[in-house]
């Protein structure tokens, strides 16, 4: 696991200055440090580093790392191949729980923040609930896919979660009971992730089909189709006020490797986007204002790199590069100052 703090602030006007490090696993190989900055046309200054590590933590998985969630300021909890959901405290380096309980790896996390719950998915088809203040077996379990299971959220209230697989369905669930209460089937819409849309009864989902979709938990129906990208839309993430989203799409060479930001209000409409990866861009978050002084996106990407964006103008200010970690899969915010993010490369956790 990488934990990168991060401080975006304006230095002068239409200037920005960015300082990022990193934590790292006990694994790592240390890299180069080095920084440059280079002011663009647009008035941004755009500041590159390769970090060496400042703290080393032990590994937290026996594999590779799949997905990183936090679960409040100082727990996240993360999944991979070895079947395994683990609490960690990312301040102390110290595993706080292993909770086991899937036959094979663990695709997604969703935690119900600021709680001591959380849910995992599985390609094992099963999603099960855990509870770190109870015992390492899983809460609740909830069985329905006929598929890996690829996308997961849980609705602001807590009372019910919304699953997608890759057997083009999604379903949504009674959190108490672990009943399905709805299902719905679109032909080809493989899911590749779901967010539930803070303080609404609508869910965002992105697919293989290239499309994104928004749908009503009432009656689990599709309300709206945002068009048609020209890739995979890999992730999707809604903003603290439910009135923006960011997706983000595969690719290879710069082709593709995007990610955009979308108008959830009335007129659904593309925003901006954010080019600047050259392979597939794996996650993408909204930093919160206290981490920056503009409305700014972090991406991380398959190329190795984690870029900070000013979200208004689609200027990069920020990259820092990993080179030679694997592709960078997840991404969540820690705190004030800290983002998360994980790696497959099996070398590193």
């Amino acid at each position: 696991m990488l934990l990168l703090r991060c401080h975006l602030k304006r230095a002068l006007p239409q200037k920005v200055s960015c300082r990022f490090c990193a934590v790292m696993g006990k694994l790592q190989s240390k890299f180069k440090h080095s920084t440059y900055k280079y002011s663009r046309p647009d008035g941004f200054i755009e500041e590159k580093i390769q970090t060496k590590a400042f703290q080393e933590y032990s590994p937290a998985h026996v594999d590779t790392v799949s997905v990183v969630a936090a679960l409040n300021s100082d727990l996240c909890v993360s999944g991979g191949k070895d079947k395994t959901a683990v609490a960690y405290n990312w301040r102390t380096g110290n595993v706080v729980k292993r909770f086991k309980g899937h036959e094979r790896e663990i695709t997604k996390i969703a935690c119900i923040y600021k709680s001591s719950q959380f849910f995992s998915a599985s390609r094992d088809k099963m999603v099960m609930m855990w509870d770190l203040q109870s015992s390492s077996q899983p809460r609740q379990q909830f069985s329905g896919h006929t598929m890996v299971v690829t996308g997961l959220t849980v609705s602001p209230d807590s009372s019910h979660l919304c699953t997608g697989s890759r057997d083009n369905t999604l379903l949504l669930w009674d959190v108490g009971t672990g009943q399905c209460a709805e299902r719905a089937s679109v032909s080809r819409n493989l899911v590749t992730h779901l967010c539930w849309v803070p303080r609404e009864h609508y869910i965002l989902q992105t697919s293989e089909d290239k499309t994104i979709r928004l749908w009503d938990s009432r009656g689990l129906q599709v309300a709206h189709t945002f068009p048609t990208q020209q890739h995979i839309q890999t992730y999707c993430e809604v903003s603290e006020d439910g009135h923006k989203c960011v997706s983000c799409s595969s690719g290879f060479e710069g082709e593709g490797c995007e990610a955009t930001l979308w108008d959830l209000r009335q007129t659904r409409s593309r925003i901006c986007e954010y080019r600047g990866h050259f392979q597939t861009v794996a996650s993408c978050i909204f930093l919160p204002r206290a981490l920056a002084a503009m409305p700014a996106i972090a991406t991380s990407s398959h190329d190795c790199k984690v870029k900070i964006w000013n979200q208004d103008t689609g200027a990069c200010l920020f990259t820092l590069s990993l080179d030679g970690s694997g592709p960078l899969t997840s991404l969540a915010v820690a705190d004030s100052i800290s983002l998360l993010c994980y790696r497959t490369s099996p070398d590193y956790h």
